[in-house]
């Protein structure tokens, strides 16, 4: 316990305000000065009991000059609502304390209107993933995230599914040969794809767009690192589903799972640290800057997040498109959803905007897909439309832990085997994507089965992810 590292909690035990004072303490502390951290914890306290007294120190200057700085700051401080607004919580024992804390933050600010955690939530950067958030004519590009518009998009194949075993090697060549990954990885001038996407005038809005829109013509048609993917795998229906049109059986299928690359990680960089500098919120909520829809810079974020969502769109289609002429087949049904993103829609008779932060639209009848892992499966699922919900389910499994640890900890063995009884073939992909690194997709569905009716189950064969397990750029 003691060379814990300490915490803002801990220096909120000292009496610490939730300002920006506190993350000129937390800065200090990273910089592991040889104290014990009861020895730093005392200092902290005789900085804040007595900021003068350390005006000149070389290692408590910066805070001390915070601290006497801190009331005129506050004058200028969004200041949070006192009490937490109530929201709904699914699957709360296998969600861990750090995204309940942070959707509670989230509840706090003066924007929001109601929330939700779905069952698959885990500690993000401002709003948790899983988040679900209304606000008041507010966006928040952390309430969205970096991978802006990320999606699943499955089709289902007029093929059986002893194509997997007859055609194996072809396969895997189409995944090889049609798809690309990786953080910052693109294509050639003479292999990219063409998409009207790259004639949308948002492009020409300023500066910025028109900066990315040569690194989005590289990048189309491909997928990020982390936990993107492309897949083959059994499309099973227990019962025909008529507004499919789709009949009782199994049928080969391609699931895949991306979002907007550089173009929507740059856009989402970019409007975060422009509402920081617009909102000025409590140290612990900065990551909760929101721009105002009635402002240029709210409609400037609005129109290049709607952007980065058609681009995202893109890039599926241009790998449904690719796999679907190779295989010379017809398509019999395809379904995309998106996350990541913010609607406006309808809530007890209001319009709000919805952010779905790693989480699944489900209003009544949407189609969405909430996939399991590498080795676990995914569901094809029909909203039931639960406003305590916000109209939403989660997006995936959820990760059990982080990449870091599940490197460090996860063993190599255990996943061959794990893939060889499950008959499933992996292409690239490293040990934190690992299934034993998520949480347990029955359980999660289980947590939510009011919010979805499942309409088929999808189980990976071939999975096709980046080679070096690189997180998203």
């Amino acid at each position: 316990m003691e060379n814990k590292r300490i915490n803002g909690n801990d220096l909120l035990a000292l009496g610490f305000k939730e300002n920006y004072t506190l993350g000129v303490a937390l800065q200090i502390n990273k910089k592991r000065l040889g104290f014990t951290r009861e020895q730093m914890l005392d200092l902290f306290k005789k900085v804040l009991e007595n900021p003068e007294a350390y005006i000149t120190d070389k290692i408590f200057e910066p805070l001390a000059s915070a601290l006497q700085n801190q009331e005129h700051v506050e004058k200028n401080e969004i200041a949070l609502k006192e009490e937490i607004i109530p929201y709904e919580l699914y699957g709360a024992e296998q969600i861990e304390d750090g995204a309940k804390q942070q959707m509670a933050l989230a509840m706090k600010l003066p924007v929001t209107i109601a929330g939700a955690l779905m069952a698959d939530a885990h500690q993000g950067y401002g709003l948790p993933i899983g988040g679900v958030l209304a606000t008041d004519n507010a966006v928040i590009p952390y309430g969205v995230g970096v991978d802006i518009g990320c999606r699943m998009a499955l089709s289902i194949f007029d093929l059986p599914i002893s194509y997997l075993e007859e055609k194996d090697d072809f396969l895997k060549k189409i995944l090889s040969n049609h798809t690309k990954f990786g953080a910052g990885h693109g294509f050639l001038r003479h292999e990219r794809a063409d998409h009207a996407v790259l004639e949308n005038p948002a492009f020409q809005m300023n500066d910025l767009l028109r900066g990315l829109k040569e690194k989005a013509w590289a990048q189309l048609g491909s997928s990020g690192g982390g936990n993107h993917f492309v897949e083959f795998g059994i499309m099973e229906f227990e019962h025909a589903d008529k507004l499919l049109n789709i009949e009782k059986g199994r049928y080969l299928a391609l699931l895949t799972h991306s979002g907007s690359r550089g173009l929507g990680a740059t856009i989402a960089d970019y409007y975060t640290k422009l509402a920081k500098d617009h909102c000025k919120l409590p140290y612990l909520a900065k990551n909760l800057a929101y721009l105002d829809l009635n402002t240029a810079e709210g409609q400037e974020y609005w129109i290049a997040m709607n952007l980065a969502g058609d681009y995202a769109s893109a890039c599926h289609e241009i790998i449904h498109a690719k796999v679907k002429h190779a295989l010379q087949v017809d398509t019999l049904a395809k379904i995309e959803n998106h996350h990541n993103f913010a609607w406006k829609e309808q809530w007890e008779g209001k319009e709000v905007l919805v952010h779905r932060k790693g989480a699944t639209p489900a209003a009544s009848g949407t189609m969405g897909i909430i996939p399991g892992s590498m080795a676990t499966p995914g569901f094809l699922v029909r909203g039931r439309g639960v406003e305590a919900s916000i109209n939403s389910a989660s997006h995936g499994a959820g990760r059990l832990m982080s990449r870091t640890q599940a490197i460090k900890t996860l063993v190599k063995k255990d996943l061959v085997k794990m893939l060889a009884d499950n008959g499933i073939t992996l292409l690239g992909a490293g040990m934190d994507e690992a299934p034993m690194a998520y949480k347990d997709i029955h359980a999660v569905m289980a947590a939510q089965s009011d919010l979805v009716d499942i309409v088929g189950t999808f189980f990976p064969k071939i999975v096709r992810m980046a080679d070096d397990g690189s997180r998203e750029d």
